[in-house]
């Protein structure tokens, strides 16, 4: 069983920065890809960012690159998502999920809770 904790949301002005951290515990996720995802009202859930399992490969959405920055810590079973110059379109709640591939959210076995990201223009 494996369980995800998000936390770091909040509301913060445009160009603002905001960092999310999630905790896993369980079973141990080394081995696996973790992202981030979010998802705006009325809009499906998006991939933003994933990490292989060693945390040496990182891929991010188009609209993120240069912004958003996300680490792997093994160690302390943590992903952690550093966002700068925050836009509006950025706000959405954020999801950690774990033990997936690629983009796809459908995929992805573990998810966290959720936190909130609110950018005001």
């Amino acid at each position: 069983q494996v369980q995800l904790v998000e936390s770091g949301g909040g509301l913060v002005q445009t160009g603002g920065s905001l960092t999310l951290s999630c905790a896993a515990s369980g079973r141990d996720l080394s081995g696996y890809n973790m992202a981030w995802f979010r998802q705006a009202p009325g809009k499906e859930r998006e991939f933003v960012a994933r990490a292989s399992g060693s945390g040496r490969n990182i891929y991010y959405k188009d609209s993120v690159k240069g912004r958003f920055t996300m680490s792997r810590d093994n160690a302390k079973r943590t992903v952690s998502l550093q966002m700068n110059s925050l836009k509006p379109e950025d706000t959405a709640v954020y999801y950690c999920a774990a033990a997936g591939y690629g983009d796809v959210a459908t995929t992805y076995n573990y998810w966290g809770q959720g936190t909130q990201v609110t950018v005001s223009s």
